[in-house]
């Protein structure tokens, strides 16, 4: 009688097409040279992505990065134009990172402190800056306005999705974790800090809208800051919006430059240059 053979099980034969995959991927690239046929560099590259798919988990990791270049980053930004009013565009905001003076009180030192809350932290050092969604990993352009004692910072910048995404989870949880705290440090004495939800044009993939509002002292006399923040994230690029000053933040100008913002860099993306905004827009 002949002894049946035993059978293979699934999981064996799944190990060993792994196997055989893997071994073909490392031939592949132990292979290539610089004087490799373009063949073969196909073959690389295809063998590579396969066994990377094979391996990877993660749904953040087959996201495309962002196509913004920088010349694609300086169209998407606004104008003037965009948000109406007698706001004029500055030579270079990067300066507002050391001081911004509106009258007599050094704006950028008012908030310049420190807080016991590393969130709360991370929103102080961010306002002036350019690090509101974190570092940008690719393209980066900027652009600023003033209109009496009111500033606009405004960036466009393409950042590492997964860290987008994490950076746009961290500011919609500020108005709960960051609702009011103090800062302590610096000449302006303990400020008093309150951070609230706005809400934002319907606009992008994601969005988030704050209003933060700095309570204290600049040379003995009483100081309130109002500052809108916001941001629109469209796959791996945003936008991010700091408009406000000393009279309060206008909300009409940052959903302006919203709504006008989101629409140019859409339109970068697609390929097209974002014509110039007509002036009396709605």
């Amino acid at each position: 009688m002949t002894t049946p053979r035993p059978l293979v099980r699934p999981a064996r034969v799944l190990a060993a097409a792994l196997a055989a995959g893997t071994l073909f991927a490392t031939a592949a690239c132990s292979g290539s040279d610089s004087s490799a046929s373009p063949e073969s560099d196909a073959s690389s590259t295809v063998a590579e992505r396969g066994l990377a798919a094979a391996q990877t988990t993660s749904p953040a990791a087959s996201e495309s990065p962002s196509d913004l270049s920088e010349e694609g980053a300086r169209n998407a930004l606004i104008t003037p134009a965009d948000i109406e009013d007698d706001w004029t565009q500055v030579r270079d905001p990067r300066e507002w990172r050391d001081t911004l003076l509106v009258g007599s009180v050094d704006v950028a030192a008012f908030v310049d402190g420190q807080s016991d809350v590393q969130d709360c932290q991370r929103l102080v050092d961010a306002l002036f800056q350019e690090t509101l969604l974190g570092k940008p990993t690719g393209a980066s352009a900027v652009t600023g306005f003033q209109q009496g004692d009111s500033r606009l910072l405004y960036q466009v910048a393409a950042y590492d999705k997964a860290e987008l995404d994490d950076s746009m989870q961290w500011l919609s949880e500020l108005p709960d974790a960051c609702d009011q705290f103090t800062l302590t440090g610096g000449d302006a004495g303990e400020r008093t800090v309150q951070v609230i939800e706005t809400s934002l044009p319907q606009a992008g993939d994601n969005r988030q809208g704050l209003t933060v509002t700095v309570k204290g002292e600049s040379n003995g006399d009483p100081v309130t800051l109002s500052l809108d923040v916001a941001a629109v994230q469209i796959g791996a690029d945003a936008i991010t919006v700091t408009n406000g000053g000393l009279d309060g933040a206008d909300h009409d100008t940052t959903s302006a430059a919203v709504k006008q913002g989101t629409q140019r860099l859409q339109e970068v993306l697609a390929g097209l240059t974002p014509s110039p905004t007509p002036s009396g827009i709605n």
